[in-house]
């Protein structure tokens, strides 16, 4: 029942909206962190979607969520992330016409010793993410279930890199199982950054998650969390990380890019970045 749930999930429908933007922003500035070092570094992607999103897709311009995102940050020079910034500029040089998951930004982020590994449960969307990225011997595509893959794909042989894991929240009892990865996967992984999403509007998931990374004392765990509109009950206003193993200052550049995205995507939000476990 579990799998059946989370497969009517389908990212196209939301890509690139405001919880896209704070999130994949993130995403790119603990990438560039981790490329300042010469040594490689893996990523696993364990909900991974397809990689790439057409804006003009029946899917995407059914809720056109990404007027509310993407639309509004395209072609701003963003200072905290500008290396997502110039990845958004580079893919729409003709105006907005595609959205990058994270899939993508990674890719375009690696560099030749680094690797990309994806999860993709959606038989559908594993076709497509695998037709994608076939010609690229940096990037492995796995059918198979993201939370099982953080169990069986972890550590890399790299020893350093990043797990992001962005389930759907559609399952019941999606933010439990997200906290046993968490603890399995830092077992497993201690040296690996991990980064979890999880959606502001239902407080029972915020609740659990914290409540387990604290119980168990993960790692210089962060919680960052970004609402540019006003916490509505059962209403998605924004998006959170929980990120173990975080790198250093890294508290300073999330709210460095929550003070500048909040002007530029909402009205009367709110944000805060702050310390569950120690830095």
């Amino acid at each position: 029942m579990l799998v059946e749930v989370a497969l009517n999930y389908r990212h196209a429908f939301h890509a690139g909206n405001h919880a896209d933007i704070f999130k994949h922003a993130a995403l790119s500035l603990i990438l560039e962190r981790l490329k300042k070092k010469p040594q490689p570094f893996a990523v696993l992607d364990t909900h991974a979607g397809v990689g790439l999103y057409d804006l003009a897709s029946e899917p995407a311009r059914r809720g056109s969520e990404f007027g509310g995102g993407v639309g509004k940050i395209l072609g701003r020079p963003i200072a905290a992330a500008p290396a997502y910034a110039a990845l958004l500029a580079e893919l729409n040089p003709a105006g907005l016409a595609a959205y990058p998951g994270s899939p993508e930004i990674a890719r375009r982020l690696l560099r030749e010793q680094d690797r990309l590994i994806l999860c993709e449960l959606h038989p559908d969307d594993h076709r497509e993410l695998k037709q994608r990225y076939r010609r690229d011997p940096r990037i492995a595509v796995h059918h198979r279930d993201g939370y099982e893959a953080i169990g069986a794909l972890v550590p890399p042989p790299e020893r350093r890199g990043l797990a992001f894991i962005d389930p759907p929240y559609e399952a019941p009892g999606e933010a439990d199982r997200l906290a046993r990865a968490l603890q399995t996967g830092l077992r497993k992984w201690p040296t690996g950054i991990f980064c979890a999403w999880y959606p502001i509007k239902d407080p029972e998931v915020r609740r659990t998650l914290t409540d387990a990374v604290t119980a168990a004392a993960l790692p210089k765990a962060l919680r960052a969390e970004f609402s540019p509109f006003p916490r509505t009950p059962g209403a998605m206003t924004g998006g959170a990380l929980i990120l173990c193993n975080t790198p250093w200052r890294l508290d300073e550049q999330l709210a460095a890019l929550c003070r500048e995205l909040t002007p530029l995507l909402g009205d009367s939000g709110d944000w805060s970045v702050d310390w569950l476990t120690g830095p």
